[in-house]
């Protein structure tokens, strides 16, 4: 079993023993995120705590990020220290360089970056995972979080009826390099600079759709992006995934994935749980849509 997630105290103590590591000087870190993976900014080196027993996939994020750069596109760079990473109570903890002021990508720029990178070939010099949309959560479902029995025996069951008809799409026309959780966020610009794409530990190879299925669902299903913005994310992609006929089959499993974190988020917040709620009665199809979910 897995430790617990370090607590604010602990986790500094991580970065301190991890700083020594890695030959840095640590003055005033400061506190990004704290979750699955924790974040601190110390001076412009980004430090990011991840999860027990996650040193290879921490390992691939680095020769992940080196191989974009060197492939042409640009990715989060890693820090120029003595060690990149290191490895504390069995949490690895990689340094990263700072990404100067900047925003997220809007739907066209995000759609631009995941055309250039589906058109990547895989690397030769090490091995991308197989993507996994399921990985994970019916564990999750099973032992994570605030929710009443008859909810969870629901939510299982959705799980498992998803995963049954993802088995039956079969094999995929076309498998690529893709980022694995692609939304705005997740490819920023600096003020004046290019789209850099961030989060690397769920690149893979998998289905190319799966990286437009976040966008369009904001659009179908929750009418969090206008018709003109979505258009342009399709016009610079090239496709438009609502039109395929897995879309809701994928959308389908994206939404459980994202009640699945309110559900992780929820024995720390009661907001989280309220949303766990909401989420499954959406689900459910209690709520039409386009449905209004909160960020946690």
């Amino acid at each position: 079993m897995s430790s617990p997630e370090p607590t604010d105290a602990n986790s500094r103590d991580i970065l301190e023993k991890a700083a020594a590591i890695s030959g840095i000087e640590l003055r005033n870190p400061q506190l990004i995120r704290a979750g699955s993976n924790t974040i601190y900014r110390v001076g412009d080196i980004i430090g990011r705590i991840g999860k027990d027993g996650t040193t290879d996939a921490a390992v691939r994020e680095l020769r992940i990020s080196q191989w974009l750069n060197d492939s042409g596109i640009p990715a989060v760079r890693v820090a120029d220290v003595t060690k990149p990473i290191a490895v504390v109570d069995g949490r690895p903890i990689t340094w990263w360089q700072r990404i100067p002021a900047h925003h997220a990508a809007t739907p066209a720029e995000l759609a631009s970056t995941l055309r250039q990178l589906h058109a990547l070939a895989p690397p030769t010099t090490f091995v991308l995972p197989e993507h996994e949309p399921f990985a994970g959560l019916r564990r999750a479902i099973t032992s994570t979080g605030r929710l009443d029995a008859e909810d969870r025996v629901w939510l299982l069951g959705h799980h498992d009826r998803l995963c049954n008809q993802y088995l039956e799409l079969g094999r995929p026309r076309r498998k690529t390099v893709i980022h694995g959780d692609a939304w705005q966020g997740n490819v920023v610009v600096p003020f004046g600079g290019s789209p850099i794409i961030v989060d690397l530990d769920r690149v893979s190879l998998g289905r190319p759709e799966w990286d437009l299925i976040q966008v369009a669902a904001d659009r179908t299903d929750f009418d969090r992006l206008s018709e003109s913005d979505y258009l342009a994310f399709v016009d610079a992609y090239g496709d438009d995934v609502s039109m395929d006929f897995a879309f809701r089959l994928l959308a389908d499993i994206q939404e459980l994935r994202w009640t699945v974190f309110a559900l992780s988020q929820s024995t720390v917040s009661a907001s989280a749980a309220g949303e766990v709620r909401h989420r499954v009665a959406c689900l459910q199809g209690e709520i039409v849509r386009p449905w209004r979910w909160n960020a946690l």
